[in-house]
């Protein structure tokens, strides 16, 4: 008994995904763990009126969701002042990533990031065979000018730079931004993944312009909106671009609950306030419980916390290692310089009570393996 072989590209891949979910631990450990703080969820959930949406739709799950998301692409339209046609709704900007990637990279065609981003944007490239080259981060910041430098001497067919960025918090001005996508090559598409940006300060985001064909822009109610288990990711760019989409999306991929969740979140102007108080006001938290320990917190825009653990990646991993024996479940960068640090997602005060009872302890047993 046969079967087809696998093709030599999906052959050469390894079987392994980006992250490792939490519920993989939990079942490898035989326990749950006490505060969930690695996977920049929104521990303070979505919006009351996105749950009663969400409660309502359930009893109409029996049907497919409208395959074009029409009324949430024309209130995603409305609110960012562009047309329907440039806004593409998908299963988190996960998927879509996957999609832009298989549309624009082929066999052998060059993609440039940074060292240590996003992940899942790598794991798609090699995916469909594109070849990845990456430049290093600046600081704790991604380096506009290195990418623009780099995709030029490679003729990159996309870009990727997150702003806010993952996994280090950082962010650009809207300016550097903008400087950067004056100055992209031609044939070139700038992947500007803007997953935190509710949650980053006035003047971080660059004015949007539908007309522009070389940038796309990936948005998700995932964060701020707290409802990264619905999967509702977005893309803002020109009509062409997003038609592209149109001839390889899952069209029936989302679900109705979904789409009626995350309209009435985007509605909810009131919930989105608070979750942006609660998020500033954990990143104070986490940051003090840092510095109580003689560590450094680095500034962050996102609802996360990087913390720079004084070391090398060795001593952070052990760090890490002790918060997730202890049942704290976080993550930390995975390339050096960056992977001195470990990062602590914004949670309630009982999880960052717990985060602040474990800290000790795991530094105490790193220190311990350092000696």
């Amino acid at each position: 008994m046969t079967k087809p072989a696998l093709t030599p590209l999906a052959e050469s891949l390894p079987a392994s995904v980006p992250f490792v979910g939490p519920e993989a631990q939990e079942r490898q450990m035989g326990r749950t763990f006490t505060a969930r703080l690695g996977a920049n969820e929104s521990a303070f959930g979505p919006s009351p009126k996105a749950i009663a949406a969400m409660q309502k739709a359930a009893g109409e799950a029996w049907m497919y969701g409208d395959p074009e998301s029409n009324d949430l692409r024309h209130a995603l339209a409305a609110h960012h002042g562009v047309q329907p046609e440039n806004i593409m709704v998908g299963e988190g900007i996960d998927a879509l990533l996957g999609l832009l990637v298989r549309l624009y990279v082929g066999a052998g065609d060059a993609v440039v990031t940074s060292a240590g981003a996003y992940p899942t944007f790598n794991y798609h490239v090699a995916g469909f065979g594109g070849r990845l080259h990456t430049v290093p981060y600046n600081g704790d910041h991604e380096d506009p000018d290195a990418l623009i430098a780099k995709a030029t001497e490679v003729s990159a067919k996309l870009i990727y730079i997150a702003n806010p960025d993952n996994p280090m918090g950082s962010w650009h001005r809207a300016e550097v931004i903008q400087h950067m996508i004056d100055r992209l090559p031609s044939g070139c598409l700038l992947v500007l993944d803007e997953a935190y940006i509710d949650l980053a300060p006035d003047g971080t985001a660059p004015a949007i312009d539908p007309d522009a064909a070389n940038v796309i822009r990936m948005r998700t109610f995932s964060k701020a909106h707290g409802m990264a288990g619905a999967r509702v990711g977005y893309a803002i760019g020109s009509a062409e671009v997003i038609n592209g989409f149109n001839k390889v999306r899952n069209h029936f991929g989302m679900c109705r609950i979904s789409q009626e969740g995350a309209l009435a979140a985007l509605q909810d102007t009131g919930w989105l306030s608070h979750v942006r108080q609660e998020v500033a006001q954990a990143r104070d938290r986490i940051g003090a419980i840092a510095q109580a320990h003689g560590l450094h917190p680095l500034p962050s825009a996102t609802n996360f916390v990087t913390i720079d653990c004084g070391h090398d990646g060795d001593f952070a991993r052990a760090v890490l290692a002790a918060l997730v024996a202890e049942g704290i479940f976080v993550r930390m960068p995975f390339v050096p310089p960056q992977d001195r640090c470990i990062r602590v997602s914004c949670g309630t005060e009982a999880q960052l009570d717990a985060f602040a009872q474990a800290l000790p302890k795991a530094l105490a047993q790193a220190h311990e393996k350092l000696r």
